[in-house]
């Protein structure tokens, strides 16, 4: 901008110099050349030029927070399933093509607190495969939560909109997930990452000891605390560097009037090759009661990249039903600060044929 208004300047005061060099004839209606101050026009050129600068500069100054940042992802999976799965329809042997993009912005007014947006598009419709992976799909850009976050006191309190109602727990999972068949949160994703259905507020408190606890509430956004789905979460965590447990209640009426309880437990120990990482969840509906599991494996250094298996339920099931596994294996290696490269496999059984995929996620951040 600087050298644009000196170029500017340069361009404005080059006309009234040139005015010295032509000749000018004198006569009884023109300005003589002794009535041309030059330094005068100059000064009042540069005036001008000046104050314009000094505007063009306050504008650009403040249009936009200092304190603003956006992030960028793009995540896409190619690859092939195989197997009948329950519905016996041998078409679901394809190969596909997924994609998501997500937009992060976040700003600060105090430096304690953030405002954070988040926006996400992906494919129009998911494939088969895509689905495995809990891709975000519809090609318009869409609004996927908005939060603040702040101090009080010692604690920290998060409110928004289509916020998770987890969003001030502490979990103890190191695994990283390579599908969506896993279940969150090291087989937790019900209680300790309970999602968010609309209005959410939420808040943690961190001990210099390493404990943890935090609590949050969820309500439709047009019937807060009524008759719409109504969910309330507690959290409890210990964490140090090599071992870590974390436990959590959530209680949901999924706007139906009928309560189910959620308990979550998982923790992770850290050896000096690998981490292991366990889960086990169970929810009752006052009828029935369910639960289900996670093990799983992660070697941050193999290679370049890093190693993670596991084996899990995919869903919690009663005593009287047949429990369904999903096994996955995948090797992470970053080619750069902004891409990651994921191979991977996994193996879901079904009622009918199991479902085999092989595919390769690729992560862009920018």
């Amino acid at each position: 901008m600087r050298k644009f208004m000196k170029l500017f300047k340069s361009l404005l005061v080059a006309p009234a110099s040139l005015g010295l060099l032509a000749p000018m004839a004198a006569t009884a209606n023109e300005v003589t050349i002794n009535d041309f101050n030059a330094a005068e026009e100059i000064a009042v050129t540069n005036s001008r030029v000046d104050g314009l600068e000094a505007r063009l500069n306050n504008f650009e100054a403040g249009s936009f927070s200092e304190t603003t940042t956006a992030s960028f992802s793009v995540d896409t999976v190619l690859g092939a399933l195989d197997g009948a799965g329950d519905s016996g329809d041998t078409s679901l042997e394809t190969t596909s093509f997924d994609f998501q993009f997500n937009i992060g912005l976040s700003t600060s007014f105090t430096g304690e607190d953030s405002l954070d947006i988040a926006i996400d598009n992906g494919s129009a419709t998911a494939s088969t495969l895509g689905g495995k992976f809990g891709f975000d799909t519809g090609t318009a850009l869409t609004v996927d939560g908005v939060t603040y976050s702040f101090p009080v006191g010692g604690a920290s309190m998060i409110v928004g909109d289509s916020t998770d109602l987890s969003a001030a727990f502490t979990g103890a999972c190191t695994y990283s997930s390579f599908t969506d068949l896993t279940p969150d949160d090291c087989g937790t994703g019900s209680s300790m990452g309970a999602s968010g259905k609309g209005v959410t507020a939420a808040m943690g408190y961190a001990f210099d000891s390493g404990f943890s606890m935090a609590g949050g509430i969820t309500s439709g956004q047009t019937d807060i605390l009524g008759d719409s789905a109504d969910a309330l979460g507690l959290n409890a965590a210990y964490s140090t560097d090599s071992y870590g447990v974390a436990v959590a209640y959530v209680t949901d009426d999924g706007g139906t009037g009928t309560d189910t309880t959620f308990w979550g437990l998982n923790g992770y120990y850290t050896f000096d090759l690998a981490s292991l990482s366990v889960g086990f969840e169970t929810s009752d509906d006052g009828t029935t009661e369910k639960s289900g599991y996670f093990v799983g494996l992660s070697f941050p250094e193999v290679g370049p990249g890093s190693v993670n298996i596991a084996a899990a339920t995919d869903a919690l099931y009663a005593d009287s039903e047949t429990e369904y596994l999903v096994y996955e294996a995948s090797y992470a290696y970053p080619v750069n600060d902004s891409m990651t490269i994921t191979p991977g496999i996994f193996i879901q059984e079904t009622s009918g044929d199991d479902l085999t995929g092989v595919a390769v996620k690729t992560s862009f951040s920018f």
